[in-house]
């Protein structure tokens, strides 16, 4: 009996300290120091311990936001593993939520046989395509100095058009309206001539 009470008392005192050194890391944590505490009694110790923690959680809501919502819901802390269901859902809510995914069951597996029967391409050929970058990036940069060369040609035809329309064109074409001019003169004296004779 002796040996069993020993045994509680070192459980206690060791779960104690644990309790301890964990309060002490968050309290350097959020404080920066801590503060050690003489050696007391279990009793003393536990009392001790609780009234820090509660401290603690009165400065830092977000602390007792978080233990009041992990004593309504344990399960969001610990969550129990993929091949067991939830303990926290009825058998009917677990049904329901299985029937309505049930329509997407044969897709998902269509879709994953798909992704498993397509194959993977020889790599011989990505490393084929991967020996063509430099020659693709010198293609690249001579498309880009043609492109450059070609706009250039094309500004200058431009103004040579520009000087051939301004230049002789225009030129001509003033030299023909006033050769047409001259005849149209001479064509009114002609006849103005032919006039007067007539009526001589």
């Amino acid at each position: 009996m002796d040996e069993m009470n020993s045994t509680l008392d070192n459980t206690t005192l060791s779960t104690i300290s644990l309790l301890e050194a964990r309060l002490l890391r968050l309290e350097h944590v959020l404080y920066g120091h801590t503060t050690q505490q003489p050696k007391a009694s279990a009793i003393r110790s536990m009392q001790e311990l609780e009234h820090r923690f509660s401290i603690l959680l009165q400065r830092m809501r977000v602390y007792a936001e978080l233990l009041k919502l992990y004593k309504s819901h344990p399960d969001l802390f610990h969550p129990p593993p993929p091949s067991s269901p939830p303990f926290s859902l009825s058998t009917e809510a677990l049904r329901a939520i299985v029937l309505s995914a049930a329509a997407s069951f044969p897709a998902t597996a269509s879709a994953l046989t798909s992704i498993s029967d397509t194959p993977i391409p020889d790599p011989a050929h990505s490393a084929a395509l991967a020996a063509l970058l430099p020659r693709m990036r010198g293609v690249e940069a001579t498309q880009a100095a043609q492109e450059a060369e070609i706009a250039e040609l094309r500004a200058r035809s431009e103004s040579l058009v520009r000087r051939w329309y301004e230049a002789d064109v225009l030129r001509y074409a003033e030299y023909v309206a006033g050769i047409e001019g001259r005849v149209e003169r001479a064509e009114r004296v002609v006849k103005r001539v032919e006039r007067v004779r007539g009526e001589v």
